[in-house]
């Protein structure tokens, strides 16, 4: 992914921007010929590319992953993580650090338990019984499937035995 000076500053402007003639106006490409410049280089497969690379970047540094939101409902949950709270005194106005509280950390706890569901008996319970459910939903379709085949061949069996007595009917 070797891309030249004008390059790169055309694809770091594109990132800022999202204007690929300004972008290219920026990276010192000729003024009359940046709108077509522009167009080639988000053709060019090298540059869409550090452009997709640098986007990627830029995104998971800002969102949080899975991992990130779990360990924070963990702290929650063990009261490692506190809030200021503003509280008023007289005249004056004073911050305070609170921990979550009871309920804070019962939400956090229903959180966590959303995405270890195995662990609860009564999710098992449910599990179960969605299985056997889908069980017996896919033995009804089978035997509609099947009784569908037999009444083929029963509608076969008849057409041919109208078709041979059709022709024992027909005159020689």
């Amino acid at each position: 992914m070797r891309l030249t000076t004008k390059q790169r500053l055309f694809a770091d402007e594109y990132i800022k921007s999202g204007n690929a003639t300004q972008s290219a106006i920026k990276a010192g490409y000729a003024t009359k010929a940046a709108y077509r410049t522009g167009s080639e280089n988000l053709r060019k497969p090298q540059i869409k590319a550090y452009i997709d690379a640098k986007m990627t970047e830029i995104e998971s540094h800002k969102i949080a992953d899975a991992k990130e939101v779990l360990q924070f409902y963990t702290r929650v949950l063990r009261e490692e993580e506190t809030e200021e709270v503003a509280l008023p005194t007289g005249d004056d106005v004073v911050t305070v650090e609170k921990k979550p509280s009871f309920k804070d950390r019962l939400t956090a706890a229903k959180e966590l338990m959303k995405r270890y569901p195995l662990s609860d008996p009564m999710v098992q319970a449910q599990l179960k019984k969605i299985t056997a459910d889908a069980r017996v939903a896919e033995a009804r379709a089978k035997a509609l499937e099947d009784n569908g085949q037999d009444m083929e061949l029963l509608l076969d069996k008849m057409l041919d035995t109208i078709t041979k007595e059709d022709k024992k009917d027909e005159p020689k």
